[in-house]
Parts: structure tokens; C-alpha cells; sequence
């Protein structure tokens, strides 16, 4: 059974909050430094074929993730008023952490670069940095590399397909040193728990 426990939920968030979001007035403070190409988001992406559930492969560790033992996952929906809604899910000791949010699309950045917000008025750069055309992948940074997600639509991806994610990131100047993959299939009964394997980025 599922388990939510709220004091893990409202740490979880606060958590996120102060690590992965700033305030607006804040933002422009975080930039690549000054000898590091600009980080670029992809040209466009096509949003109906975005949204729905990505599992975390990989991800820079972040203090609000501490909790999560595996099992983390994405899901994105259209809004009734054109915004994004946003569900980030993991595994706890205890069962299920969980927070809610919404995005928006930067305009004239093709979909490519969002907002993200958790509670107001907090929000973050979410720039999808590569993209699979099939949309099998997706890779989601921010301008000032502190953050790293590889996303995919599987639980495990494929060797080829990972390599492909993690080349665009290195390509980016995205340190991949910092990378931890992600367990996926703890809480399934017919599938083992497996960890990506990891492919260098040459």
C-alpha cells in the first residue's frame, strides 16, 4: 500500500524550494560563469508529445532529494488555463514523497525553456538542454549547470539512446562527474530494482 506521510511531503517541498528554486528577483544572478559557453536550450519542443510521465535515469544529487531511495518519476499535464502542471514523485523509507506544482513556457524560447513553480514566490529555470526525436529522452538543465536531469520514458534506457542524453549534456559543459543514477523497480513485483548503468560520454 501507498504510503503518505504529510511531515515528509512538506519537508520535501520546503526542501525544494530553498535548493532548486529562487526567488524572481534573484534569478538573473545565476548565470554560467564568464569563461563557460551560455548554456542552450533546444530549439523547440512539442508539448503534446512532452507532456505525460518521464523516469529519472540520472540526476545531480540534490539535499531535498535525500529522502528518495528510488522510483523517481515526472508527470506533466496541460492546464484548463494553458500552464503545465507538474507532479514529481519518489520512493521513501516510509512509502511516497511527493510535490505539486505548475510551469509556463518562456515566450519566444519554443517551448525549450520553462518556469517552474512550487508554491509562490518561488520559482526555477527547467531549459530541456537535449531532446530524443522520438521523444524517448529528454535531458533538463538550467542556465547555471547546477542542476542536471536525464529523463526518459522508460524505466531503463537504452545503451545507445542513454549515450546519446549524456553526449548532449557533456557537449553543454555539464560536469557528468556529479551524476548518480537512479533505482527504478523497487515497489514493482515483477521487475527487479535496477540501476542505469552508467556509459561515459566520449
Amino acid at each position: 500500500m501507498h504510503i503518505f506521510r504529510p511531515a515528509t511531503c512538506r519537508a520535501l517541498l520546503l526542501a525544494a524550494a530553498l535548493v532548486f528554486a529562487q526567488p524572481a528577483a534573484a534569478e538573473e544572478t545565476l548565470t554560467p560563469a564568464p569563461t563557460a559557453t551560455p548554456v542552450r536550450s533546444v530549439p523547440a519542443v512539442d508539448l503534446s508529445r512532452y507532456l505525460g510521465k518521464w523516469y529519472e535515469i540520472a540526476s545531480f544529487p540534490l539535499f531535498f532529494q535525500r529522502v528518495c531511495r528510488g522510483d523517481t518519476r515526472a508527470e506533466y499535464a496541460l492546464r484548463d488555463d494553458g500552464d503545465i502542471s507538474v507532479l514529481n514523485r519518489c520512493r521513501t523509507a516510509d512509502g511516497f514523497a511527493q510535490v505539486s506544482g505548475r510551469a509556463w513556457a518562456v515566450e519566444g524560447a519554443g517551448n525549450a525553456q520553462l518556469k517552474v513553480q512550487f508554491f509562490w514566490p518561488f520559482r526555477a529555470n527547467y531549459w530541456v538542454i537535449g531532446l530524443d526525436p522520438d521523444y524517448r529522452w529528454a535531458v533538463v538543465g538550467n542556465p547555471n549547470r547546477r542542476y542536471l536531469w536525464i529523463l526518459s520514458r522508460t524505466p531503463v534506457l537504452p545503451a545507445e539512446l542513454l549515450s546519446a542524453a549524456l553526449q548532449s549534456a557533456a557537449e553543454q559543459g555539464y560536469d557528468l562527474e556529479q551524476l548518480r543514477y537512479t533505482v527504478q523497480g523497487i515497489g514493482d513485483a515483477t521487475e527487479p530494482a535496477t540501476a542505469q548503468p552508467a556509459i561515459p560520454a566520449n
